[in-house]
């Protein structure tokens, strides 16, 4: 039962996020971060890149050069475009094991009850070496400050629990990820006036050379590590020896007595 309702609360939120994004503010934030997202999957190679939950009306994948593209939709008539799709929970994917090259999360964690598992359901579907991209709403920003303001409104994106990089990076660190790129970005404040806020798109190149740690979003990508088992290598040239010079007689390495008198 308790299952069943925190699903039914996270399918609320999720959209309530998609009308958001679909919205004019929420689709000024979407083109500053497919801008950014796209040049990070150009750079991911692979076989299978798959993105969880959609915002906005596309997705994230155009830019890929992976040729299978699959979306994980979290809410029953989400569109996925022309995608391959499926809808699922994204706690417990319906994928293989070691399949997927690429997972994209944008979004997701800050907007689920258990964003832990989510990546590790990221860590598990994933192959040896592959990626995970987050994209997230930073806390220390201007919009972190807007959610503590907002949140007790309980509307898009104020309602999410935005994750500090610090905690993202030691989540990974227990999954065995290597965080391989960081970017923060989207420095202009989230106010309501969309011609005030394209006046001040100017905000961006500077926010990068005088306070790059407080972008709005930040992006992450980090990679599966893969732990080779090093083998333990027997002494056998050790014991050829021992055995060559007739020293191997017993199990303590110990010669036996060569006179050894027998008693009556």
């Amino acid at each position: 039962m308790g299952d069943e309702v925190t699903n039914k609360k996270n399918l609320s939120v999720r959209k309530q996020l998609q009308d958001w994004f679909s919205g004019e503010h929420g689709a000024l934030l979407l083109k500053e971060e497919r801008k950014k997202l796209a040049l990070k999957l150009y750079a991911l190679f692979g076989y299978h890149i798959l993105q969880i939950g959609n915002i906005g009306s596309t997705d994230f994948l155009d830019d890929s050069k992976i040729s299978h593209k699959l979306i994980a939709r979290l809410v029953l008539g989400e569109q996925a475009g022309q995608r391959s799709g499926f809808c699922c929970d994204c706690s417990n994917l319906p994928v293989a094991s070691d399949s997927i090259d690429v997972v994209v999360l944008p979004h997701v964690l800050e907007f689920e009850t258990n964003p832990h598992q989510v990546l590790r359901e990221s860590e598990r579907v994933l192959i040896g070496e592959g990626h995970v991209v987050i994209l997230g709403f930073n806390p220390w920003s201007f919009w972190g400050l807007w959610r503590l303001l907002l949140a007790w409104r309980e509307k898009p994106p104020w309602h999410g629990h935005y994750i500090e990089l610090t905690r993202i990076k030691d989540w990974l660190k227990l999954l065995d990820f290597e965080v391989i790129k960081i970017e923060r970005f989207y420095f202009r404040p989230p106010i309501r006036s969309l011609n005030l806020l394209k006046k001040l798109e100017f905000i961006e190149k500077l926010g990068h050379f005088c306070w790059p740690w407080f972008g709005g979003v930040y992006l992450l990508v980090a990679k599966k590590r893969v732990v080779p088992l090093t083998p333990i290598k027997l002494q056998w040239r050790a014991r050829r020896q021992m055995i060559a010079t007739g020293v191997a007689g017993t199990t303590t390495g110990m010669a036996p007595p060569e006179n050894q008198q027998t008693s009556d």
